[in-house]
């Protein structure tokens, strides 16, 4: 009766963890994918405008004009690159899809730096290509000559996060000119998912589209630099032959964005962000020091992650002890083909984040259970 699409496709692990969550009493939950920060009264109030304004009806496929060319500008912008189409995606995970069907046929192999946020190699299956990890361990680099390794005359494409989920890990600009240069040689094109971009703690996150916009597809979104998850409003920037087919996907799925979250996001483009940035470098740098020496993991430069080693058993053995602790956190086999690691986000109050630090400690010191 199911087809083996879909039959091939696990639950998401990160999702387990979210009903794991709502079935505990008061758990330290440091598993959340999302800034503990609200959207901003400025925005909220353009959204209720737009409700009350009555732009509730579907939009066209593409997003509002002054939007999309608004999102096509401010990725240029950060990328240092002139990007030449853009359109308005139902979050980084609609444009992902759409860049997906529009890319991917079956049997095309798509490149996947591991470890690797979890819809990647999903979204690879879907499509009927086969992901191809890169295994980036120990330090989680970039490696040009890895990834060279592992092409073939199948690879059509490769599927770059920076910063990284889950590793928190930003790439060199000499790394990623030379995966440019790759993708020139062997003409496959680079899909890079640059939604914590905003998350940079050591300056302005490099985006491969510097180096080949040519060949470079660039998803962000208003996500977790607004704080609103929930409203699943991203942006696609990239070549035009790329984006048209993406927009006529979208036309047979999504439809269009949300229309209300269109409208607020005019506004929310144009809010600084620093003081959350400094803030959350704060919070790194919290965790950081309270976790160095008990645990083995690459400090992050950028997201609000951190994938430490789990400092005995597997990383699903350790998260099962933290979770009969009440901490909520997620073992790093839901990012990768390892299970040696886990991910804690500290997107959170610094009191939860604290919570947190003295169950983890506690747990490593204790070794594993009898």
């Amino acid at each position: 009766m199911i087809s083996k699409r879909a039959s091939m496709i696990e639950a998401s692990g990160i999702r387990k963890v979210f009903d794991l969550a709502a079935s505990l009493d008061d758990p330290i939950n440091l598993s959340i994918g999302q800034p503990h920060f609200d959207a901003t009264a400025e925005v909220k109030a353009a959204a209720i405008e737009a409700i009350e304004a009555g732009r509730n009806s579907y939009l066209m496929s593409p997003g509002l004009p002054e939007l999309r060319e608004k999102a096509r500008r401010a990725l240029s912008d950060s990328s240092g690159a002139e990007l030449e189409d853009a359109m308005v995606t139902g979050g980084v995970a609609g444009g992902l899809t759409m860049a997906y069907l529009a890319l991917v046929d079956p049997g095309d192999e798509v490149l996947v730096p591991d470890p690797y946020f979890v819809c990647y190699k999903t979204l690879a299956h879907l499509a009927g290509g086969v992901p191809v990890f890169v295994d980036t361990y120990p330090e989680f680099r970039l490696d040009a000559h890895a990834i060279a390794e592992k092409v073939t005359d199948r690879t059509k494409l490769l599927i770059l996060n920076s910063p990284c989920n889950p590793t928190g890990v930003v790439y060199s600009a000499e790394d990623l000119s030379a995966v440019a240069e790759l993708a020139r040689e062997h003409d496959f094109i680079v899909i890079s998912d640059e939604i914590y971009d905003c998350f940079s703690y050591g300056g302005e996150a490099t985006s491969v589209a510097r180096f080949c916009p040519e060949r470079t597809l660039v998803l962000n979104g208003l996500s977790k630099r607004a704080g609103v998850t929930g409203w699943r409003l991203g942006f696609a920037a990239g070549p035009a032959e790329i984006i048209q087919q993406m927009i006529k996907l979208q036309q047979f799925t999504f439809v269009c964005a949300p229309s209300v979250a269109q409208y607020a996001a005019l506004a929310a483009m144009d809010e600084p962000f620093g003081a959350h940035r400094d803030e959350y470098a704060a919070k790194r740098d919290r965790i950081c020091s309270a976790l160095e020496g008990a645990f083995e993991f690459v400090r992050p430069d950028g997201a609000f992650y951190i994938f430490p080693r789990a400092p005995w058993g597997t990383g699903t053995e350790f998260v099962t002890e933290c979770v009969k602790n009440s901490l909520l956190v997620v073992p790093g086999g839901v990012f990768s083909q390892e299970d040696t690691h886990f991910r804690v986000s500290f997107a959170a109050e610094d009191e939860t984040i604290d919570r947190g630090v003295e169950i983890l400690l506690r747990l490593a010191a204790s070794g594993p259970p009898a």
